[in-house]
C-alpha cells in the first residue's frame, strides 16, 4: 500500500517489533526519522513497561507533536494491582497527539484474528497454536525472563499445534541456517516444534496507516 507519509510523527513501540518497523523504515514505508523501542518483553513487569513507555512518549513529543504506541490493548499490559487500569487508558491519559495502534497484541499486528485461524488450518490442522513474531525469537531471554523449563512445561505443550511464527521480514530462515543447535534447543525447551510461517506486512502497514490519518484530523 502507498505510505500516508510518517515524517511528523513519531512512533514508539515494544522492542519485540523493532526489526518490523526497521523494515518498514529501510523500504521507505515509514519515512519517520524517530522510532523508540521500549525493552522486550515488559508485559512480565507492567511496572517498569509503564516506567519505560511513559518515558518514550515524552522523549518523543521532543522531535514531534504526532505520537503512534505500537502496543497491544489487551494482552501486553496487564495490572493485578489495578484490574481496571489498561494500555487503553494509559494512552488516553497522556492527552492528544497520542494514540494506539488498534491491535490486541503483536501477533494481531501482523494477522488479523481470522487470518492466524486461516494459519493454524493449514500448518496445524486447526489445532491450538502458540503465536508468536520474530522478536520473540530473537529476544527470547528477555520475551521469556525468569521462565524456567517447569513454567515452559506447563504452557506450551498443551499447544498441539505448535509455535508458528509469523515471519514479515524474513527472519527465521537466516536465523535457522545461522544458529541451527540455539533454533532446536529453544524448540526443546518448549516442548513444541516451532514452525516459520512468511507473511506480508500489509496488515501492519494498514494498522501504522489509519493511526496516522487518526492524528492528523
Amino acid at each position: 500500500m502507498k505510505s500516508p507519509g510518517f515524517a511528523d510523527v513519531s512512533i514508539v513501540s515494544c522492542g519485540t517489533l523493532s526489526m518490523e518497523l526497521n523494515h518498514l523504515r529501510a523500504e521507505g514505508f515509514l519515512d519517520t526519522e524517530h522510532l523508540f523501542f521500549t525493552t522486550p518483553g515488559l508485559h512480565e513487569n507492567i511496572h517498569e513497561l509503564e516506567r519505560q513507555l511513559l518515558d518514550r512518549i515524552a522523549t518523543a513529543r521532543q522531535h514531534t507533536d504526532r505520537v503512534i504506541v505500537v502496543y497491544g490493548g489487551k494482552f501486553c499490559y496487564v495490572n493485578a494491582d489495578e484490574p481496571t487500569r489498561t494500555m487503553q487508558q494509559l494512552i488516553a491519559e497522556q492527552g492528544s497527539g497520542v494514540a494506539r495502534i488498534e491491535a490486541t497484541h503483536c501477533m494481531d499486528m501482523i494477522a488479523s484474528e481470522a487470518e492466524r485461524q486461516r494459519i493454524a488450518d493449514d500448518v496445524a490442522g486447526g489445532e491450538k497454536v502458540w503465536w508468536m513474531t520474530p522478536g520473540w525469537i530473537k529476544f527470547r531471554h528477555k520475551v521469556f525472563k525468569g521462565w524456567d523449563r517447569g513454567l515452559a512445561n506447563e504452557n506450551f505443550p498443551r499447544h498441539s499445534g505448535g509455535a508458528v511464527v509469523l515471519d514479515g521480514v524474513g527472519y527465521l530462515d537466516a536465523y535457522m541456517a545461522e544458529h541451527p543447535e540455539d533454533f532446536l534447543d529453544y524448540s526443546d525447551w518448549m516442548g513444541i516444534p516451532i514452525i516459520p510461517y512468511p507473511v506480508t506486512l500489509d496488515r501492519f502497514k494498514t494498522l501504522l496507516a489509519e493511526q496516522a490519518e487518526k492524528l492528523r484530523t
